[in-house]
């Protein structure tokens, strides 16, 4: 459900060049595609789990307002975290097709 140091190495795993020179670029592709949907997924899982706590504690269904905002502030860190490297790859993406052959 949220970003664990175990998601963290599987990641680096699949960025490690060692390890990819048994891997065809279409087993790397489909492997990077893996890793960036269960990341987005995770940063989704903690959204919807934020927004649920929210709502239970307007209810009155919860009363641990800290346990809500610490939820909401990992919400909010894993999805700036997550736009950030989105930049940074629009950004690494324009310098490529900048780059002249």
């Amino acid at each position: 459900m949220n970003l664990s140091i175990n998601s963290l190495n599987n990641s680096a795993k699949v960025l490690n060049p060692i390890t990819q020179q048994n891997k065809t670029p279409g087993q790397a592709q489909a492997s990077f595609a893996n890793t960036l949907k269960n990341a987005i997924s995770n940063v989704n899982d903690l959204q919807v789990l934020s927004d649920k706590k929210t709502e239970a504690l307007a209810l009155g269904k919860i009363d641990n307002l800290h346990d809500v905002m610490i939820t909401a502030q990992k919400a909010s860190i894993t999805l700036g975290a997550t736009v950030e490297v989105q930049r940074k790859a629009i950004d690494a993406y324009n310098e490529i097709m900048r780059m002249q052959v």
